[in-house]
């Protein structure tokens, strides 16, 4: 059994007989959060699963720009925690439909109430970088969690991976690892360095 299959049939048997199993699947940018989430929501379509990523909170640009953050987008600041909070929270409740946000990568901007998480959608995925960030106020999402993931990913392998992100976006290789190494990298770094202990850590080349 592969450690996708190992880790869905994990999720699977834990999430028996609860109305609501919300899962934590954290890492670096670049570390495969989003081809895991897929992954897993397809071997647990049964249960049913739902999928929540975290880049749907992000703040608008021009949000940025007034606060002076557009070039740091993607630290945590750069989120609407209490949007996510709040949202978590009235998914953890099971009671209700709840319409969630997605990011568009092609228009570099979230769309609200892009996707539904219906209340029969017992398993729920919710992918992103600081969801186990042990600094305030991110740590107080565990207790939201019922089960949390780490992607652990060699340095190496996730320089390579976030430079050639940013190739695919049509930058020159100059431009792709200034972007990689001078942002990503570094929050990165934080989140390896700063985080929960999740229940179950994955490891990816």
């Amino acid at each position: 059994m592969s450690d996708i299959a190992h880790l869905a049939a994990t999720i699977f048997r834990q999430a028996t007989g609860k109305d609501r199993f919300i899962v934590a699947i954290a890492g670096p940018p670049g570390a495969g959060k989003s081809t895991l989430a897929a992954r897993l929501l397809e071997l647990l379509a049964e249960a049913p699963a739902a999928l929540v990523p975290m880049d749907g909170f992000h703040f608008d640009n021009t949000v940025l720009e007034a606060r002076g953050h557009r070039a740091r987008k993607g630290a945590p600041d750069t989120f609407d925690f209490d949007g996510l909070e709040t949202a978590l929270r009235r998914l953890k409740s099971g009671s209700a439909d709840v319409a969630v946000p997605l990011f568009d990568r092609e228009a570099d901007m979230a769309r609200a109430g892009a996707a539904i998480v219906k209340a029969t959608d017992r398993i729920v995925l919710v992918e992103g970088n600081y969801l186990l960030l042990d600094e305030a106020p991110w740590r107080s999402l565990s207790a939201l969690f019922d089960f949390k993931v780490f992607l652990d990913v060699p340095r190496g392998a996730l320089a390579h991976r976030l430079v050639q992100r940013w190739l695919d976006h049509g930058l020159s290789e100059a431009q792709a690892r200034e972007r990689a190494f001078s942002k990503d990298m570094a929050n990165a770094e934080r989140v390896i360095a700063e985080r929960l202990e999740p229940d179950a850590v994955i490891e990816t080349s």
